[in-house]
């Protein structure tokens, strides 16, 4: 079944209303790597629920649809779907615990062509109960088997402006952080269960050698990088994340995080030492004093 455009763009997502306890909180600073120096007293601020803080990223994982374009109605061979890029904006902190109102939609659609795929664009609010706004998640998601809708008469948004590159000249700041063996298994129970991430006969199929890390959970051990590095692990200092995910993490590697200061605004990428391979590129990010 092919995309149809009309209906992707008018999927009934409802709002969802998400209740989470502290322990939520802390299972996603553990899925994104923190803890791995259980004596570092920054990290437990996440981890101990004496005074306990919510990471900002977790935002991305709050109040979300789940894998709702596995479901047989959207056309989209969800096996060959990558996310793309990513991009938050905090508006207020996230309290450690509570209730949130998640509202997702789709906004473009762009056809790269029959053999090059298309590129979803979706946006998600995150909001208290009284309907204060707490946080804006913008995506994109690389539908690598849905390219070639616009040849059948249907509609091809134009992609938005690319994101900016990064500077041509030696990093200002760095940060080396190793994830888990086994964070894909961890940071899938923080709501993202795409097989691709915990079975290797999916994986396969995917054309990947195993299970891959999710993109988020790298956006997650970057957003750690650039709070330990450049926020002294304030998360009320970290007001907006964005990147692009051009190339998948195998679980255990190590991320290098490459930071560009210039006041508040940071660009930065993010390095696989052990293959030397840019994983998050043109990077973004708005950090407060």
């Amino acid at each position: 079944m092919a995309i149809d455009v009309a209906k992707l763009k008018a999927w009934p997502h409802k709002p969802i209303e998400h209740r989470y306890t502290f322990r939520d909180s802390i299972l996603y600073a553990l899925g994104v790597g923190l803890g791995q120096d259980p004596l570092d007293r920054k990290q437990l601020r996440f981890l101990y629920e004496d005074g306990l803080q919510a990471l900002p990223t977790m935002a991305v994982v709050l109040g979300s649809p789940g894998f709702w374009s596995k479901d047989p109605g959207t056309g989209i061979d969800w096996v060959k779907i990558l996310h793309g890029e990513q991009h938050l904006v905090l508006h207020a902190p996230l309290p450690a615990e509570g209730t949130v109102i998640g509202l997702t939609r789709v906004t473009a659609l762009v056809d790269k062509g029959a053999d090059k795929g298309a590129l979803m664009y979706s946006e998600k609010t995150l909001t208290d109960p009284s309907g204060k706004l707490l946080a804006t998640a913008t995506g994109v998601s690389f539908l690598r088997g849905d390219g070639g809708f616009s040849a059948n008469g249907q509609p091809s948004d134009v992609a938005p402006p690319p994101r900016p590159a990064t500077p041509d000249r030696a990093p200002d700041r760095v940060c080396e952080l190793k994830t888990r063996p086994e964070a894909a298994l961890i940071y899938r129970l923080s709501g993202d269960y795409n097989p691709v991430h915990a079975d290797p006969d999916v994986a396969a199929k995917a054309k990947f050698p195993q299970p891959i890390l999710h993109g988020l959970c790298s956006f997650g051990v970057t957003g750690h990088a650039l709070l330990a590095t450049l926020c002294d692990y304030d998360p009320a200092r970290l007001k907006e994340i964005g990147t692009r995910f051009s190339s998948p993490v195998y679980p255990g590697e190590t991320l290098r995080v490459e930071m560009w200061v210039d006041g508040a605004n940071v660009q930065f990428r993010t390095r696989v030492v052990e293959r030397d391979v840019v994983v998050l590129s043109h990077g973004t990010a708005v950090i407060v004093p």
